[in-house]
C-alpha cells in the first residue's frame, strides 16, 4: 500500500509530492527514447489535462467511447514522470499516449528532435489556483494548502507542486509555431468545443467526420466525463484521492475565481501576473482593458467596499 506522506523533494529546484515522484522517474524521462508517432498532453496541474486525455482517446478510436468506457483514464494516457511512469512501461499500444506535467527543461531531451506531437493546454492561473486549492484539500500526496491566502502567496512564489505556473506556460509558449506542437487553452474548449476538436484533429493528421466529431462531441463534455466511473477518479481509494470531501471533477468552469478571489487577492495576483507576463501574447483569460494596464490603478470604492468568499 502506497504511504503518502505530503512532503516534498526538490529536482533541480522544481517542488515534486514525494511517493508518486522521485529524482530517479524524472531522470528517466529526461533521457527517455521518443518515438515520432507519440503523442504527448502537456500541462501545469489543474489546467484540463484530463478533459484532454478523454478527448484525444475518442479521437483515436474515431469517436467510439468503448475505450473511455473499458479503462481507466490514467491507464489510457500514462503520465511520463510517476514512478513506474509511461516510458517503463513494456510493449504499450502504438501510437503512445502520453501525459505530463513537467516544465519544459526537464521534459525529454528527445523530443526536440524527435517529430512526436505535443499539444500544450493552458488555463487562465486565477482559475488553476481555485482549482489546486480544493485538489490539495483531497490528495493525499499533496501539502495542506493552509488559508487562501497563504495558498496564493505559494502559488504565486512558485512554491506548489511543478514549481511557478508563469516558468511553466512561458517555457512552452517558446515552442508555438513549431508543427509539432499545439497550444490550446481550456477557454478555448469551452467556448467552441468542436472547433477546437477540429484544429486538434487536423494537428493530429486524424479528421474525423461528422458523425465521429459528434461522437467525441459529446462524449468529452465535462457531464459525459463526470458522469463516467473510468475517467472520474472514483476508482481510486480514499488513501490516494479522498472525495469523501469534495470531486476530483469538480466544475469545469471559467472565471470560477471571481466567486471566490477578494479584491485585495485579485490585486496582488494581477500585480504579479503583469510583472511576469510583459511581452508574452495575450491569452483567451486576459482582460482586454489589462493590455495597457493604469501604472497606478485605484480600486473604485465599488470595488474596493466588495468581500467576495475565500478561495
Amino acid at each position: 500500500c502506497l504511504k503518502l506522506s505530503g512532503e516534498y523533494f526538490r529536482y533541480k529546484g522544481i517542488p515534486f509530492p514525494v511517493g508518486i515522484y522521485s529524482p530517479e522517474s524524472i531522470r528517466m524521462v529526461e533521457n527517455a527514447d521518443v518515438q515520432d508517432d507519440d503523442i504527448f498532453i502537456i500541462t501545469y496541474p489543474k489546467s484540463g489535462t484530463n478533459w484532454m486525455i478523454e478527448i484525444l482517446s475518442l479521437i483515436l478510436k474515431d469517436g467510439d467511447p468503448s475505450w473511455i468506457r473499458s479503462v481507466p483514464i490514467w491507464k489510457r494516457a500514462p503520465w511520463c514522470e510517476t514512478i513506474l511512469g509511461a516510458f517503463s512501461l513494456s510493449d504499450p499500444p502504438r501510437p503512445r499516449l502520453m501525459s505530463s506535467h513537467l516544465p519544459i527543461q526537464l521534459f525529454a531531451k528527445a523530443f526536440f528532435t524527435s517529430k512526436a506531437k505535443a499539444i500544450y493546454m493552458g488555463r487562465n492561473p486565477r482559475d488553476v489556483v481555485v482549482s489546486l486549492y480544493h485538489y490539495s484539500k483531497i490528495a493525499r500526496q499533496l501539502k495542506d494548502p493552509g488559508t487562501p491566502d497563504q495558498f496564493l502567496q505559494n502559488f504565486l512564489k512558485g512554491e506548489v507542486q511543478f514549481g511557478s505556473w508563469f516558468d511553466h506556460i512561458k517555457g512552452w509558449i517558446r515552442m508555438k509555431g513549431k508543427e509539432n506542437f499545439l497550444f490550446i487553452t481550456y477557454e478555448e474548449l469551452q467556448q467552441d468545443l468542436r472547433s477546437s476538436l477540429q484544429d486538434i484533429c487536423q494537428f493530429l493528421g486524424r479528421p474525423l467526420g461528422k458523425e465521429a466529431l459528434d461522437s467525441v462531441v459529446a462524449h468529452s463534455a465535462f457531464g459525459a466525463m463526470k458522469a463516467n466511473a473510468m475517467s472520474n477518479f472514483t476508482l481510486l481509494p480514499p488513501s490516494l484521492l479522498d472525495q469523501r470531501h469534495g470531486a476530483f471533477l469538480r466544475k469545469g468552469v471559467c472565471g470560477d475565481w471571481k466567486n471566490h478571489f477578494t479584491v485585495a487577492q485579485s490585486e496582488a495576483f494581477d500585480r504579479v501576473y503583469r510583472e511576469q507576463m510583459r511581452g508574452l501574447p495575450t491569452f483567451p483569460w486576459d482582460d482586454p482593458e489589462d493590455a495597457s494596464p493604469d501604472p497606478d490603478p485605484s480600486p473604485t470604492p465599488a470595488q474596493a467596499s466588495e468581500h467576495p468568499p475565500d478561495l
